[in-house]
């Protein structure tokens, strides 16, 4: 079973001009329920099926799979998604012997920029940038998953 590590943290700071490549992302989930989400996503010019599972206690780690599919296939599966879409450029951001993928959201999410790293193991150290902010790694209100329900702009307001 593959795994997939990954800590979570607000941006609190400029990051651009240290940037290597930005992507765009649109993505939205055929299943958002925590034991076992599936997303499809248009990231630049491919397509791709991933297949999450529950994270652990941490929220550091989880089951992963992902398939690269035809773009036409995955604008298909976009049409039958759960409603909300994410919408958001992918800023690749070295540092260290890591590279930060910093997420800057658009459309429902808009001004929310988040930063990820992919480690080794829960307790790999890593260089941390100086525009890292809060951690918020297992905090699942930032689930890109979640995010498709409660978006960002939301936050503070009641449900609708």
């Amino acid at each position: 079973m593959a795994q997939e590590i990954e800590r979570k943290f607000l941006v609190a700071g400029p990051f651009r001009e240290q940037a290597t490549r930005q992507t765009r992302i649109v993505q939205g989930y055929l299943s958002s329920v925590p034991e076992r989400t599936v997303r499809v996503r248009i990231k630049g010019d491919k397509g791709f099926l991933t297949i999450k599972g529950i994270g652990n206690a941490s929220g550091a780690a989880r089951y992963e799979w992902e398939k690269e599919i035809p773009v036409a296939e995955t604008e298909q599966l976009l049409a039958i998604c759960e409603p909300g879409v994410i919408d958001k450029v992918r800023w690749l951001v070295p540092a260290g012997a890591h590279t930060f993928e910093v997420d800057e959201f658009h459309g429902e999410n808009e001004g929310l920029v988040v930063a990820e790293v992919e480690l080794g193991a829960e307790d790999e150290r890593f260089e941390k940038p100086a525009w890292l902010g809060e951690e918020v790694t297992g905090d699942v209100r930032y689930f890109n998953s979640m995010l498709m329900k409660t978006p960002y702009t939301r936050w503070g307001r009641p449900a609708e």
